[in-house]
């Protein structure tokens, strides 16, 4: 083997600083090229590395340079994107090219790195440049002459049009825009360019003639006083316009709207906008929620930046009309134009609403809308006869879920109107038809049912509904209640309403009530964040409402009341057990919250809404909720793909956690929990698992207990000598020194809280309640003495520090709260001399120790109240208030309720340290289990609803998040202490701690399988869905008898529609193509999890049957949902063995089946294995299918023949698909997305 040589330091040249020359001696150009650029470099770079190395050699040229590369060598040992470009051999020069490519990727890099840099050091002065060159002729300068016709001056030029620099004459820049009447106009006075309008040219827009723009009307009529405003993206132009009156064109309205211009009104209309402004101004109000004012202004400005309003004399631009009064009668006009602007918008979006709702389609018209057919559904929602299979009601008790319905309820005080306007003046133009109420019904049942006494919150307090009238003041509706979907985020039919006072029952159920009426859905779910109080008597409520509208036949129906996950941590520990997501099953992992991700959308439009009309408010509400729920719809593919992928590894990793938590259990004990388990599931009233069964005894009970017991000895003569002096017992004693120095330690808090300061006022209730304070505890005094004479001789000691405390303060006595008390548990933590000078017997330790241990599960159920309610307040300061006064009577609040937290927790700590104490004297330590030093940083928020996130914890942006180590914050001990540590005297069946954490693991695990069903089931109804609307849509056409034009028109727009369903579905196929395999890889490692010690796994790893295969398609795609032409390849086998065979149409198709790879079969149900695992679980990796040929069918009779066995299908044997009909008009189904090849 040849050695190795040893690495010596590299030989670098250093380039002198003369003009690079060639082999041969010439000297290169220096210039700004690229190959001089790329020299510049590689000197800079020679330069860099020897003044490094500190070799400085003789020079060389770049050629030479360049020649000798090829003998340069580099260190085996290292990569070669991380070699440098020098040699490290003897003999080694730069690598030249190498060096140049580096360079140039480093440059690129931090140009791409920051554009914007870029720009200002290269292009910014060569931008300026240009723009201003644009305000002078340019190149055209040079022409004199129109280019066009030759012969005409050309001093006008377009603005708007492509290439606008070129410069016209009058009649060509006229003639060029009578198709493009809204462009700006710019005339060059000799200096400067000025805005000239169309107008003022000469040009005159003729309607009613469509197929000649250039022909003038016989008999034109022009528009009223010849003054026409038009609206367009450009701007607002003043335009001369002609309407046909030769009888051709019509009503001047449909002149207008057949030349997409919107009237502004229908008797001599003076105004109207383009079709393209008022959707656009559709769309950024939808995504901008800027107001119509916002957006006519801007459009002005554009017309008039500097709001003159002039008026031109003449096209030239003569003179300009400065008179006052006509600028003042133009800014009347103005305002009149933008009225105008409002009701054509409005307009607008109701007739959008109505044409996508196919109510143009409905021979019986626009009047008889039914109520919420406007509101666009949730496809992934259970809707009968949309996208449920036939058998949905038959399925077993444990799949029903699948088919429950997943509501979600509550208010939003922004959303605000103030008292203008009235129901007279503005009704709305469409009352009832999307997602309010209809106005007269609702507000009819609000009033017969107004004098409704409403039950207090025994929970946590409720401000909307325990004081409504802060939110009221002023308002004609101080917010809205809504009900939406909890799974899917998306507003329900007829399910939003006006509050008046609050947010008052009468006005939820009305909405909940309306939301479900007529539903066949027989479970619900529903969340409300005061759902607690709430659902008592809800029944009995809408018994007494007597309103035919929102009476609910409740026999058969099931329904689950829920708290939303981040409202639940503010409720009482009960609230937690009994209303959570977390613990109630097959609710998968809805959390309930999903109002209030809506509300963050409509909440900027409150600022334009609440000073509108009460119809325009709701229009307007009921169109952007429209768009919420479509944008929710498009998103579909990706929000149930997304879920779909994270829940699926979670379903592993919480079926492992739950193994491994069962193993080290006996099977006895894990049977006798899930049975507990399953007995709570179906009955509320037997014991929680999740809840431990040994209460903490507060003093109260405490106190009751010893009374009993005392009086218990004292009837039988068995009481402790000593323990009872005149009429008190040393139990009441002890009880009345604990709340003695309970009121010492508030007191100490309030002194220190007023500051250094105090008002007079302050200074007279601190001496007050001093002095009552210190009589209170002398009285206590006395009578102690009686039971602990040798405390007599320890006070003494203390007297005269006492009187000087007392005297010398500015305010006397305020350190009453450092007067001690010597209780026994004081008594024995004393020096030795003082405990031989006080005897205590035990019986006394053993009273007080009893009455401590009563203290600390008080003060700690108290920290534990008060932490829930301050989550509360959080919450409430996050969402709800706004604005400076809002956020510091907020912050007030918090303030407040954080000194009552310390004091709890205070409280808490001086119980802890005399339990220390006693503890140790009647050597009992039992009471450690449960009771731990309370440190500050066990003072926090539970984590939502006892599973995950800390109290308050804020989602931070994920561009400008840093990525750290995540590091989760364990449960505060405060949280789990009833349960207590495992105790070796007791096995794992009696430690409530195990059972209550295999209860939580338990359910967590079954929380993400059913959210894994609902997951799948939902992905299902979608494609179902679309597959009904696309078929509703393609029987909307010919329903009305209208001529042909119109005809067309309305079939064109439904088979439009038919086809964008169909686009959807296909999208969402493509989306989810992996995801049924991800599915099944899940679930066969859940078998593997439950089969302990089962190391084959050949049936879990192999492919599946033939039987598995068609179970898993067909729960994706029923029979019933697929058209009868060409169904996926695929399906023919499901459908074969479904006998459906009399909907395959066309015999050729199957007769030769294709010869693929099962892989390309299952592309088109979704069953493709392309999907890459997540590295977290233990999820199968992806396989490649075998190739397997699907077997050949037997050639089907055509739909008009009949099926032996029709009964099998939902269908009639001869009714055709709903598609079939219509065929040169017909759009593929939702479902029949791939053909075979």
């Amino acid at each position: 083997m040849k050695r190795k040589q040893p690495v010596k330091k590299p030989t670098v040249r250093h380039f002198a600083p003369r003009a690079p020359t060639t082999a041969s001696g010439q000297t290169i150009p220096t210039d700004t090229s690229t190959s001089a650029r790329s020299t510049a470099r590689i000197m800079l770079e020679k330069t860099r590395i020897s003044q490094l190395d500190g070799h400085v050699s003789q020079s060389r040229s770049v050629v030479e340079v360049a020649a000798s590369r090829e003998q340069t060598k580099v260190r085996p040992d290292m990569p070669r994107e991380r070699q440098p470009v020098y040699d490290w051999y003897s003999g080694g020069d730069v690598d030249v090219d190498r060096a140049e490519d580096e360079e140039e990727a480093s440059r690129e890099a931090r140009d791409s790195d920051n554009p914007l840099r870029q720009w200002v050091e290269d292009y910014r002065t060569s931008y300026l440049e240009e723009v201003l060159r644009l305000e002078g002729r340019g190149d055209h300068r040079h022409y004199a002459t129109c280019r066009v016709c030759g012969s005409g001056h050309a001093d006008y030029r377009c603005r708007e049009c492509l290439g606008g620099g070129e410069l016209m004459c009058r009649t060509c820049i006229v003639d060029g825009h009578r198709r493009l009447p809204f462009h700006s106009i710019e005339h060059w006075t000799g200096a400067a360019f000025e805005r000239l309008s169309l107008k003022e040219l000469g040009l005159r827009i003729q309607l009613g003639h469509w197929h000649d723009v250039n022909r003038v009307c016989p008999v034109p009529q022009p528009a009223f006083a010849d003054d026409f405003v038009i609206i367009d993206i450009h701007g607002v132009h003043q335009v001369a316009l002609d309407y046909c009156g030769c009888g051709q064109g019509g009503h001047p309205t449909r002149q207008l709207l057949r030349s997409q211009l919107w009237p502004a009104t229908t008797t001599n209309p003076k105004t109207a906008a383009t079709f393209a402004v008022l959707r656009l101004y559709h769309l950024v109000s939808f995504e901008a929620k800027c107001s119509a004012l916002e957006f006519y202004q801007s459009l002005a400005r554009q017309t008039d930046n500097l709001g003159l309003n002039r008026r031109k004399r003449s096209a030239h631009n003569e003179a300009v009309n400065t008179e006052s009064d006509h600028s003042e009668k133009l800014g009347k006009m103005e305002k009149e134009r933008y009225h105008g602007f409002l009701r054509m918008t409005r307009q607008w979006r109701h007739i959008r609403m109505l044409k996508r709702a196919g109510r143009g389609h409905d021979p019986a018209g626009i009047a008889n809308t039914k109520p919420g057919e406007c509101a666009l559904l949730c496809p992934a929602c259970p809707q009968p006869g949309k996208n449920l299979p036939p058998n949905w009601r038959d399925v077993a008790e444990t799949k029903k879920f699948l088919y429950a319905l997943f509501l979600a309820i509550d208010a939003n005080f922004r959303l605000k109107r103030k008292d203008v306007s009235s129901e007279t003046k503005d009704p709305g133009l469409g009352n009832g038809w999307a997602f309010f109420c209809e106005v007269q019904a609702y507000m009819r049942h609000v009033e017969e049912n107004w004098d409704q006494k409403q039950d207090r919150s025994h929970c946590v307090a409720h401000d909307a509904v325990d004081k409504p009238d802060r939110e009221a003041r002023g308002t004609a509706s101080s917010g809205i209640g809504a009900v939406d979907c909890a799974r899917h985020n998306m507003k329900r039919p007829n399910a939003v309403g006006d509050l008046q006072l609050g947010e008052r029952y009468l006005n939820m159920d009305y909405m909940f009530f309306k939301s479900i009426a007529g539903t066949d859905l027989v479970q619900f779910f529903v969340s409300y964040d005061i759902a607690c109080q709430w659902h008592i008597n809800i029944w009995k409520r809408m018994a007494e409402y007597k309103n035919e509208a929102i009476m609910i036949d409740g026999k058969g129906k099931f329904m689950t009341f829920l708290i939303p996950k981040f409202h639940l941590p503010a409720h009482i520990e009960k609230c937690n057990l009994r209303f959570s997501f977390h613990l109630t099953p097959y609710v998968g992992q809805t959390d309930g919250e999903a109002p209030e991700r809506g509300w963050a959308d409509a909440n900027p439009l409150a600022r334009s809404t609440k000073e509108m009309g009460p119809g325009a408010r709701r229009d307007t509400l009921d169109d952007h909720f429209n768009d919420w729920n479509h944008k929710k719809i498009v998103r579909l593919g990706h929000t149930l793909r997304k879920k779909t992928e994270d829940a699926v590894p979670e379903m592993v990793k919480t079926r492992q956690a739950l193994h491994d938590v069962e193993e080290s259990l006996g099977e006895s004990i894990v049977q006798a929990w899930t049975t507990m388990a399953e007995e709570w599931e179906k009955d509320e009233t037997k014991p929680n698992p999740f809840e431990t069964l040994r209460k903490d005894a507060h003093v109260a009970k405490v106190r009751a207990e010893l009374a009993e017991e005392a009086a218990a000895r004292e009837a039988g003569g068995l009481e402790e000598l000593g323990s009872i002096r005149g009429d008190m017992h040393i139990t009441e004693l002890l009880a009345m020194g604990l709340q003695l120095e309970d009121q010492q330690r508030i007191l100490a808090s309030d002194v220190s809280s007023t500051g250094l300061h105090p008002t007079d006022g302050q200074r007279r209730a601190m001496t007050e309640r001093t002095s009552k304070l210190r009589r209170k505890i002398f009285t206590w005094i006395t009578i102690q003495t009686n039971f602990f004479p040798g405390l007599q001789n320890v006070r003494q000691l203390e007297d005269e520090e006492r009187a000087r405390v007392a005297d010398g303060q500015s305010v006397p006595g305020i350190n009453v709260s450092d007067l001690k008390l010597w209780l026994p548990s004081a008594i024995a933590a004393a020096s030795p001399s003082v405990v031989h000078e006080v005897p205590v017997s035990k019986t006394i330790q053993e009273h007080e120790y009893r009455l401590r241990v009563g203290q600390a599960n008080e003060a700690l159920h108290e920290v534990r109240r008060l932490l829930l309610v301050r989550t509360h307040l959080y919450k409430m300061k996050d969402t709800q208030s706004r604005g400076v006064r809002a956020n510091m009577r907020s912050q007030d609040k918090i303030v407040a309720l954080n000194n009552q937290i310390e004091r709890a927790a205070a409280q808490y700590r001086v119980a802890w340290t005399a339990l220390a104490t006693l503890g140790a004297v009647l050597r009992r330590r039992e009471w450690e289990r449960t009771l731990k030093e309370l440190k500050a940083d066990d003072v926090r928020g539970l984590p939502q609803s006892q599973f995950h996130d800390p109290e308050r914890k804020k989602k931070s942006n994920k561009r400008r998040r840093r990525k750290k180590p995540r590091v989760e914050r364990p449960v505060s001990w405060i949280w789990i202490t009833q349960a207590g540590e495992p105790d070796p005297a007791d096995g794992p069946a009696m430690n409530e701690a195990v059972r209550i954490d295999w209860a939580k693991t338990r359910a967590r695990c079954h929380r993400w399988r059913e959210e894994v069903d609902l997951l799948e089931e939902e992905m299902a109804r979608v494609l179902r869905y679309c597959d009904w609307q696309s078929s509703w849509w393609m029987q909307q056409q010919g329903r009305r008898q209208v001529d042909n034009t119109q005809l067309e028109g309305e079939t064109a727009y439904a088979v439009r529609q038919a086809a964008i369903q169909t686009q959807l579905a296909r999208g969402f196929l493509r989306e989810w193509a992996h995801l049924p395999t991800l599915i099944r890889q899940g679930r066969a490692e859940e078998v593997e999890t439950q089969v302990a010690g089962n190391d084959d796994r050949e049936e879990s790893d192999g492919e599946e049957s033939d039987d598995e295969e068609d179970e898993a398609i067909s729960r994706w795609f029923h029979p019933t949902s697929v058209p009868a032409a060409h169904p996926p390849p695929v399906l023919r086998r499901v459908f074969a063995r479904a006998h459906c065979t009399h909907r395959l149409s066309s015999p050729t198709a199957l007769s030769n089946p294709p010869h693929t790879s099962t892989r390309a079969h299952r592309s088109a149900a979704m069953l493709h294995s392309d999907y890459v695992p997540a590295p977290t679980a233990r999820i199968l990796r992806p396989r490649p299918p075998p190739c397997r040929t699907l077997p050949a069918c037997t050639p089907a009779p055509t739909a008009r023949q009949t099926c032996s066995t029709a009964s099998v299908c939902s269908r009639p044997p001869h009714a055709p698909s709903a598609l079939a009909h219509r065929p040169a008009l017909r759009a593929p189904s939702a479902l029949a997305l791939f053909p075979a090849p």
